[in-house]
């Protein structure tokens, strides 16, 4: 695999720090969110991420060994991020059609809160989604998610109000298809169609037309 950083050959053993070592790895993650949303992963420099911690190159492989280990610590961090506030909702305590409105709207104030989220996705596909590949934790909290979307769904096939034989991974990919797209293609759309993405009566408008469309989608009859 090819790298811009090459790790130092010898790493000296680990010594008592007085600082906090979870506060520094966090900072160290921030920093490489801004550098690798910016440059992506083949542009972005550990020297740079570590400018923006003031601490050293050695330190940043110290705790992460390499640039691409970072990236994948990035990419837990943020889908992690979206996917445990998707925990606390409690979304098996409310009734289907709710739990349906719930996280459509979650899902779509968290994309246009979080523009790096979006942007960090979009370098990962260029990537070909080699390193998502590669981390476990993503794919079980993906797994989460859908099994908790998947207990609404038979819910309301059961109550009668949701069609039968819905999928889960359906209605994830056109919940993520509607939020994602407002916000990784607002640039272009924008210019093209002279569309304020930023103005708060459309984004209210926005919202409100995706969970009326996911919720047209669901139901019965």
């Amino acid at each position: 695999m090819t790298t811009t950083d090459e790790a130092p050959a010898a790493l000296p053993a680990r010594r008592s720090r007085k600082n906090n070592p979870e506060k520094t790895r966090e900072n160290i993650l921030q920093a490489a969110i801004v550098e690798f949303v910016s440059q992506g992963l083949a542009g972005a420099r550990v020297d740079a991420i570590a400018e923006r911690t003031q601490t050293s190159k050695r330190m940043i492989y110290y705790y992460f060994n390499s640039k691409e280990q970072l990236y994948i610590e990035v990419l837990e961090k943020l889908y992690g991020d979206i996917r445990n506030t998707e925990s606390n909702m409690h979304l098996a305590e409310l009734p289907p059609e709710e739990g349906i409105r719930r996280l459509v709207e979650f899902t779509f104030d968290h994309h246009d809160r979080n523009v790096d989220f979006v942007r960090i996705v979009c370098n990962e596909n260029i990537n070909c989604g080699q390193y998502v590949k590669q981390s476990k934790a993503i794919q079980s909290m993906n797994t989460t998610v859908l099994n908790a979307l998947d207990e609404i769904l038979r819910r309301g096939e059961a109550l009668g109000e949701f069609r039968e034989g819905l999928k889960a991974i359906d209605v994830h990919m056109m919940i993520s298809a509607f939020c994602f797209y407002r916000v990784s293609n607002r640039h272009t759309f924008g210019a093209l169609f002279a569309v304020d993405f930023d103005d708060p009566v459309l984004k209210a408008h926005h919202r409100e037309m995706f969970v009326d469309t996911l919720l047209r989608f669901v139901r019965k009859g």
